[in-house]
């Protein structure tokens, strides 16, 4: 029989229940206010945005912020489970360009069946490729997924004839019916969200992923998969980043072959700024949505009063948005040790 270790913050139910008699209101308060930071902001922006942004609580404009991210998202949930797990996946990028592509491909010689499977199987073989030189061979999650990053965008370009070859998604397809539209991308993106949501809380594959990022040696002291989880994570990561890039070729009507360039760095940022530690073991899903919803609101605002300054004022946003939180958890952190 496995020992019965304590979890990697040392506090378990008991232990929570004591520290939150001893803590005053508003300590109890500035701890809802960090562990829900990126909620709190997005609320207060959002209010702020609606009152002195004419036209930004617009249904139009709403839908436009919405519909139009609603598949990049689904890198953000994959990311958390590994980011939860102390890893890294640089090639979600990729990926997605790689996955619409090949979505494409497929809808336009063999139809939707293949459009929808097509993608998600090579996500599924190339997450796995990454997990197991991360989890039995030992090698860095950064080394090698920075390689599956070079590697995606290589076979892209060998599929595309150097991206001289664009395939078009066929109209009036059941395939191209899943990207149309504003709500049917968020409504697919939400059903997914609230399956990850389950899958985190309600799993032990879930419970085994914040266990191995919260302290790897005890995770694997009291039983846990560790081996396995983390093969998972990235094979759930690498299959969600393929399959938005497949229905973002729906929405757009064709395999793009240039998208995706940088979507790593939003991702994780989102899932930073949503409260997941990049250390891993703590984090959540719904922290995520929160972190996607801020940044997209926060780009919005910049496209609608700042436009000629493009893409330079939105990368210097989440780069400051990131580093921002990156040293607020840390000092966090630093903060519990010494407690």
């Amino acid at each position: 029989m496995s020992p019965t270790l304590p979890s990697a913050a040392g506090a378990g139910p008991l232990a929570r229940r004591r520290r939150l008699t001893a803590e005053t209101p508003a300590e109890r308060l500035a701890g809802r206010i960090r562990r829900h930071g990126a909620l709190t902001v997005l609320v207060l922006l959002v209010l702020g945005a609606a009152v002195f942004s004419p036209g930004f609580a617009g249904a139009d404009n709403l839908g436009a912020i919405l519909g139009n991210n609603a598949f990049g998202w689904l890198l953000a949930l994959g990311l958390t489970f590994v980011i939860l797990t102390g890893g890294i996946d640089l090639s979600v990028g990729s990926m997605y360009a790689l996955g619409g592509v090949l979505a494409a491909w497929a809808a336009q010689h063999h139809g939707t069946w293949a459009a929808v499977l097509l993608p998600l199987a090579v996500g599924a073989v190339w997450g796995c490729a990454h997990g197991l030189l991360v989890s039995r061979a030992g090698l860095a999650p950064f080394i090698v997924t920075l390689a599956g990053l070079l590697g995606a965008r290589g076979l892209l370009q060998l599929i595309t004839a150097e991206g001289t070859e664009t395939y078009l998604v066929p109209r009036g397809s059941a395939f191209r019916a899943l990207g149309e539209g504003t709500w049917t991308p968020v409504l697919i993106a939400a059903a997914l969200f609230g399956l990850g949501a389950l899958l985190l809380t309600r799993t032990k594959f879930g419970a085994a992923t914040t266990a191995i990022g919260g302290n790897e040696p005890a995770a694997r002291l009291m039983g846990l998969p560790v081996a396995r989880t983390k093969t998972l994570v990235y094979v759930l990561s690498a299959t969600l980043a393929s399959a938005a890039g497949a229905l973002g070729s729906a929405r757009l009507g064709s395999g793009v072959t240039t998208v995706g360039v940088g979507y790593e760095l939003t991702a994780i940022a989102s899932v930073a700024i949503g409260g997941t530690l990049l250390t891993g073991g703590s984090g959540s899903v719904g922290g995520t949505v929160a972190g996607v919803l801020l940044l997209s609101v926060i780009h919005n605002l910049i496209d609608r009063s700042a436009s000629q300054y493009g893409s330079a004022v939105t990368d210097t946003v989440n780069g400051a948005f990131l580093a921002v939180v990156v040293l607020a958890q840390a000092l966090l952190d630093r903060g519990r040790r010494d407690e």
